[in-house]
């Protein structure tokens, strides 16, 4: 089985066997789709250009022809005005098909992949708030017992970074930017009560952790990432750490082009601690691509 998610910044393809529920292959690339989306409303031809190229480089890798595919995309291309034309031209050049799902669809999905990881941690929690912190958009899901409540938020890293340009105006413009999201946290609060643990994936918290561990983007071990716990006074620590580097180190720590997007996605990071009222919480590489693989493999088995 392959799943492919194409969020607004990273391209994450996973080829998984369901009998042994083992991952075989796991290949990501910073695509910036949502590069340009805040000023233009569309998805330029070179950020086309840049997942057309991935996905080829990830055909090299894995053997897409003998086995489903699930591809799904998210935020950038929910909003770009030009989603149809994009899509058109990714299927063209590489006969891949993408889907685009719903936000209610993603935080199900990313929920179902971290609940899995969760488990195989042993990390005993029954209520947890999840963020997944993506590109175009910011996800917040509330899982209580059996009952999820999650809301999509146009908040990521590449469309703040872009719009704002400068740490010193997205650090202003956040509490504003972020409202409705506090609005949301503080209604959930009120009906549900607080939850007992503070969840974070994607790649703003995974770098961040990364980073804690010792590791660069190169040798980046998301079995090591897992279950990693963060504190938010930790988080301008790795903030300055990353700043103080000189540009070369930067982009050997955290990947290539990616520095400008992680140092503004700490900002929003760290304001979310603020909102949900946690001082700790941890870290889960697993995602939307893994929620794509476990509902295919079920699907499988009926």
């Amino acid at each position: 089985m392959i799943a492919i998610d194409l969020g607004s910044n990273t391209l994450r393809v996973l080829e998984y066997d369901c009998k042994t529920s083992k991952q075989i292959v796991a290949y990501e690339k910073v695509v910036k789709t949502a590069d340009g989306l805040a000023e233009f409303g569309t998805i330029n031809d070179d950020a086309i250009g840049r997942v057309i190229s991935a996905i080829k480089e990830a055909q090299e890798k894995i053997d897409f022809s003998s086995q489903p595919i699930k591809a799904v995309t998210t935020e950038a291309v929910r909003r770009a005005s030009n989603s149809k034309y994009v899509l058109e031209q990714i299927e063209r050049k590489t006969a891949v098909s993408f889907e685009i799902i719903s936000g209610e669809e993603e935080a199900r999905l990313t929920l179902s992949a971290v609940k899995n990881r969760l488990t195989k941690l042993h990390y005993a929690s029954d209520t947890f708030v999840l963020v997944d912190i993506g590109g175009g958009s910011t996800e917040l899901i509330f899982h209580y017992k059996n009952e999820m409540i999650s809301r999509s938020f146009p908040i990521g890293i590449v469309t703040i970074a872009q719009t704002y340009t400068t740490l010193e105006n997205i650090q202003k413009v956040l509490p504003r930017e972020m409202l409705d999201m506090q609005m949301f946290c503080a209604e959930i609060f009120s009906i549900h009560g607080k939850p007992h643990s503070f969840v974070a994936t994607a790649g703003t918290p995974t770098t961040v952790a990364a980073m804690k561990l010792g590791f660069n983007y190169e040798t980046y071990d998301a079995s090591k990432i897992n279950g990693t716990s963060l504190e938010k006074n930790e988080l301008d620590f790795y903030l300055q750490k990353l700043l103080d580097m000189p540009f070369e180190e930067r982009e050997i720590a955290v990947g290539t082009g990616r520095s400008d997007l992680i140092a503004a996605g700490i900002l929003i990071y760290k304001h979310l601690y603020t909102l949900l009222e946690f001082d700790s919480g941890i870290v889960i590489d697993d995602g939307l691509r893994e929620g794509v693989i476990l509902d295919m493999c079920k699907e499988r088995a009926v």
